[in-house]
């Protein structure tokens, strides 16, 4: 998780220092950054899991070690960081996007300064990314179909990430901290074992709290993913 956090930076850094913008797109970074503070805080529960389920037996047998893997048998922080890479990169598409119209533009913008006749429908794309009054070079959704679609995409993308980190959590992850304590059969040991999962109200608490920021981040991806095809689409001009 660390190591998400930390090459997290450079993208953050990219986004302030970023010469062209899109609406809305602080929100996202911001969502990001918030994601990705609770989820480093929601891990902390969850780094010694293993030394946390307990049996009525030696902790280190071969028994207690097949009830866990029976009990957690569903994958949990390698799925939260997974599906976290899949948030951010539904982030970086618009971004390369928005990078790839920006050099267009440079690239128009230089070819004009050089005296160079340009034809009318071949400046339609580079139009696109225009400049406000500061000087800082902005997309114009409203000139062009494409973008939105591409905007759009990015935002489908992102409820459908949450949407599915919400789902591992609700249905993988916290029905095996609610059945506390377990009872574990096994097919090589002849009793059965009782199990149980130390600060599960804690953990239960992480899952939770992180359910909670992603259904936040899919109603406003909704909501303005919505805003964005009755403002730019449907009143298109």
């Amino acid at each position: 998780m660390a190591a998400i956090v930390t090459g997290l930076i450079p993208i953050l850094r990219t986004a302030v220092d970023a010469t062209t913008t899109y609406k809305c797109r602080s929100l996202w970074f911001g969502f990001l950054c918030i994601r990705v503070v609770i989820l480093f805080l929601a891990e902390l529960p969850f780094t010694k899991l293993d030394a946390d389920f307990t049996c009525n037996g030696t902790r280190d047998s071969i028994c207690s070690k097949l009830c866990f893997n029976e009990h957690f048998n569903k994958p949990m922080m390698v799925a939260w960081n997974f599906i976290f890479v899949l948030v951010v990169l539904s982030v970086l598409i618009m971004e390369l996007f928005t990078s790839h119209l920006q050099s267009l533009a440079q690239k128009r913008n230089s070819q004009m300064r050089s005296d160079v006749n340009l034809e009318t429908g071949g400046t339609e794309e580079a139009q696109v990314v225009s400049t406000d009054t500061r000087g800082k070079a902005f997309l114009d959704l409203h000139r062009d179909r494409g973008t939105v679609s591409v905007y759009l995409l990015s935002i489908a993308l992102r409820v459908l990430a949450e949407a599915w980190f919400v789902y591992v959590l609700l249905f993988w992850n916290l029905p095996a901290l609610n059945n506390n304590p377990y009872k574990c059969p096994t097919h090589i040991c002849r009793e059965f074992h009782v199990c149980v999962v130390r600060a599960a109200p804690e953990k239960r608490m992480s899952i939770y709290a992180l359910a909670s920021i992603s259904g936040m981040i899919i109603v406003c991806s909704l909501l303005f993913w919505i805003y964005s095809i009755a403002h730019y689409l449907c009143n298109f001009h």
